[in-house]
């Protein structure tokens, strides 16, 4: 073959892949002993991808779906679409088009999670795969024909074993080179025939028809965002200039081209005639650094499990450090004898070594059983599988000891995960602020090593962080008090004739607040400010409330945090 010459590409594209790795990661989320992501008692859902699933889970069958950046829709649904919603749509469009439409906020980490099993499966089965991004790959034909007796045969089996995998609507082009594969899988397939064979030397041809715009839209051609928007800008010219198909475009003189559009120019124009001279660049796929151990027959207790991980975490630990890496996420899964399964993911302040990946084992069997040392609670059986795999890793440069210790920080770090790891996940607490509205509910005990905005368990799907980004009309903006009382103190707020102070319907005060009382002794107010609404529940009778706060500086300099609640006062803080 001589350089240059197209080579022979398979390309296998997902459509919508964004809303397939979405459903698919509510499908986990699903199964027996998993979290429901769905709207819990008490909460507020954490994403449109929580309201997602959780319709689903509720009604038994998917809603219509919208996954968008930058204010538009970049993948939707099959129903979605059959209610009018597109590809390049403004939200608001979308959501006219469907009011029933669930918006998702579009993540790339999600895509490709998603899609890496996805990348290995195929592996298993034709080697050589080059992920161009997540939902669409590339592969040279030449290997798989050969094995499985033509192109046209090699790319139905791995329709068919995508197909098993769950993943329909799964579709295959071959061309000379992957651009025109890539055309031949988006634009000459459909669901009856979902695979697009381009003879050998026909790359012009079948190119010649399409609009210029594809050259915008392919991801076959990579590039940075700076090569994505002279694309962009070459293609409306283009279409300015009156070429309006990539046959027009390759008809132009390479000369002319060079000079009007540069080098980046010229690479289009051999792409628009079919000449796409890049050979697939099969990716090389990541060691493996998961690790599991079955048991047969399933373990009851707890300790029989975790004394049976002590071998499997030390050899996970050398895993990652042979790649010089650390982890600093453990995702750890367990399988019951019944096919339940329950699935956690830990943090740790530092790095996870074989002790503290036992230890989260143990501790995840005790809480997610709930049978205190029994493995036959939450699982409803023995242990007959546990998978650990690292949800996040870093290089094992940033954990190594300092030369002379790490000072009173790693001595407390290593003093708090002993007694933790005598007295279980949550033997060792450490405050945060979570969302509310009053501040004694935004105080919260998290266990050490969790960061807060993870702490799902206690804290529903969204965690700490996301309920504090929630909107909490009538919150105390900052600084907040230093001195905040678990139970609010009485206080009795008064004017200069004696009268109680209090607040009318209109927010309005109904006499100048002049000394109050606390503990028996008497404050003269110097100064105050307010008051400001809290205004909850107001649809629940039975749970409404409507209160109004007040800064006061008494007479000795000390600065508080008062409510009033109808006509009974307290005092929530004080600042120091």
């Amino acid at each position: 073959m001589t350089p240059g010459t197209p080579v022979r590409s398979l390309v296998l594209w997902f459509p919508d892949w964004p809303v397939t790795a979405l459903e698919r990661g509510a499908a986990v989320e699903e199964r027996p002993g998993a979290a429901d992501v769905g709207e819990r008692p008490g909460s507020e859902p954490a994403s449109g991808e929580a309201v997602a699933s959780g319709q689903a889970a509720r009604s038994g069958r998917r809603p219509p779906i919208a996954v968008v950046e930058r204010n538009l829709v970049v993948a939707c649904s099959a129903s979605a679409r059959a209610e009018g919603v597109r590809r390049g749509q403004r939200r608001r469009d979308a959501q006219a088009r469907c009011p029933g439409l669930a918006i998702v906020d579009a993540d790339a980490a999600r895509d490709h999670r998603a899609f890496a099993p996805v990348v290995s499966l195929i592996e298993e089965r034709a080697p050589g795969v080059q992920l161009v991004r997540p939902g669409l790959c590339a592969l040279r034909a030449r290997g798989p024909a050969r094995y499985y007796g033509g192109e046209t045969e090699a790319a139905r089996m791995l329709i068919g074993a995508l197909r098993e995998a769950g993943l329909d609507g799964v579709r295959a082009g071959i061309a000379d080179g992957p651009f025109t594969a890539e055309q031949a899988a988006r634009g000459g397939t459909s669901i009856d025939d979902p695979v697009f064979v381009v003879p050998a030397g026909g790359a012009a041809g079948f190119l010649a028809p399409l609009s210029v715009a594809v050259l915008e839209a392919s991801a076959t051609l990579g590039g940075g965002a700076a090569d994505v928007k002279e694309t962009a800008d070459l293609v409306g010219l283009l279409a300015r200039l009156g070429v309006q198909t990539l046959g027009g475009f390759a008809a132009m003189e390479p000369d002319r081209v060079r000079e009007r559009f540069g080098d980046r120019g010229v690479r289009l124009h051999a792409l628009a005639a079919g000449r796409d001279s890049r050979p697939v660049q099969p990716r090389t796929p990541p060691p493996e650094l998961q690790r599991e151990v079955a048991f047969e027959p399933p373990l009851e207790i707890a300790d029989q499990v975790a004394f049976a991980m002590r071998v499997t975490a030390d050899d996970f630990v050398a895993g990652l450090g042979a790649v010089d890496l650390v982890c600093t996420e453990l995702r750890v899964e367990l399988v019951g004898d019944r096919g339940e399964r329950s699935e956690r993911v830990w943090l740790h302040p530092g790095s996870f070594d074989a002790a503290a990946v036992v230890d989260r084992v143990r501790w995840q069997l005790a809480e997610d059983v709930g049978a205190g040392e029994s493995a036959g609670g939450g699982l409803r059986s023995g242990v007959t599988l546990v998978r650990i795999s690292p949800e996040a890793v870093d290089e094992a440069s940033h954990h190594a000891p300092a030369l002379f210790g790490g000072g009173p920080e790693e001595r407390v770090h290593h003093a708090l995960s002993r007694v933790q790891a005598m007295l279980g996940h949550r033997g060792v607490l450490t405050p945060a602020i979570g969302g509310g509205r009053w501040l004694a509910e935004r105080q919260v005990l998290v266990p050490w090593g969790d960061r807060d905005e993870r702490d799902r368990a206690a804290n529903g799907a969204g965690g700490l962080a996301a309920q504090r980004a929630r909107p909490w009309p009538g919150s105390l903006p900052d600084p907040l008090p230093a001195t905040v009382f678990a139970d609010p103190v009485p206080v009795d707020v008064r004017a200069l004739g004696g009268e109680l102070v209090d607040v009318d319907e209109r927010g309005n005060v109904s006499a100048v607040p002049a000394f109050f009382a606390e503990s028996g002794r008497r404050r003269a107010i110097e100064a105050w400010a307010g008051p400001w609404p809290v205004v909850e529940r107001g649809w629940d009778a039975a749970r409404a409330r409507r209160a109004h706060r007040f800064q006061v500086v008494d007479a000795d300099g000390g600065a508080w945090l008062l409510v009033c609640d109808g006509d009974v006062w307290t005092a929530e803080a004080t600042y120091d």
